[in-house]
């Protein structure tokens, strides 16, 4: 399904310019590396516009705020915005502060943007519905579920046409959506969530897809997402098989994205199309 997304990025290495938190920077950079495309890790006001401009996708995670990093994502959200290059947005704990949610307001009002994505409650924050977050994660009261998909579907949906954006939403079931379809995968593990920044890496990763992929936004958020999954589905198996914990599960995710393949993907996927 998504055979043409993995080979654009293996083929045309997009350099994918990542304004993200210190926590998660080593482990963002090194999963753009292993999709087979080109970190640039730059924060620095006076040369975001630049990096930006230069990029082929931009990825903007909001995880640790700060006037300087503000400052710097807006100059390459713009920079990036004048010159047509895909930008994710990741609203790391929306909801979670009035700071955070100001500074989306402030993104919204003047930027487009080509994907937003993070977990569930981040995005009910977003579109403006009830968020029961809990800081940087998604709270379990709002979890996508078998009996609401077809309530949340439609919910980011709305929102997807509300943005201007392809919605990604990530969890137990993950969604990604434009106004009229959406993809629902049910690939990874809740080992994902015991290892920092695994969302960041997807917000990376997403980046770079689009990067490789600019005119199938859709489709490269679609399979940023199953592949995460799948590599997640796999670093699970490995882990368990050789009874290790969760430093092991890290090293085995990246391992797995680095050898994602269609073969791989179109064997391990569980998606379906809405």
């Amino acid at each position: 399904m998504f055979e043409e997304i993995l080979q654009n990025v293996r083929l045309k290495k997009p350099l994918t310019h990542c304004i993200t938190n210190y926590i998660t920077t080593n482990d963002c950079a090194n999963v753009v590396l292993a999709c087979g495309a080109s970190p640039t890790m730059a924060e620095a006001e006076q040369e975001a516009a630049e990096i930006a401009a230069q990029a082929n996708g931009v990825d903007i995670n909001i995880g640790n705020l700060n006037s300087h990093t503000v400052l710097a994502m807006h100059r390459a959200i713009a920079a990036a915005n004048q010159a047509k290059i895909p930008v994710v947005l990741d609203p790391v704990g929306a909801g979670a502060s009035s700071y955070r949610m100001q500074t989306l307001r402030d993104f919204f009002a003047q930027y487009q943007f080509s994907v937003v994505r993070g977990n569930v409650s981040e995005l009910l924050a977003v579109g403006g519905a009830a968020s029961n977050t809990k800081g940087v994660d998604a709270g379990a009261a709002d979890a996508v579920t078998e009996e609401n998909l077809e309530e949340r579907v439609a919910f980011f949906k709305q929102l997807s046409a509300k943005l201007g954006a392809v919605v990604s939403v990530s969890g137990a079931i993950d969604i990604i959506a434009s106004p009229e379809k959406a993809y629902i995968c049910r690939n990874g593990h809740p080992m994902m969530s015991c290892v920092t920044g695994t969302g960041c890496m997807l917000s990376a990763l997403t980046a770079a897809y689009c990067g490789g992929n600019p005119d199938n936004i859709l489709e490269a958020a679609a399979a940023a997402t199953v592949a995460m999954g799948v590599a997640g589905d796999i670093a699970y198996r490995k882990t368990t098989e050789q009874g290790l914990g969760t430093g092991s599960f890290r090293v085995y995710l990246i391992d797995a994205i680095s050898l994602m393949n269609a073969e791989t993907l179109n064997g391990g996927m569980k998606v379906e199309i809405r």
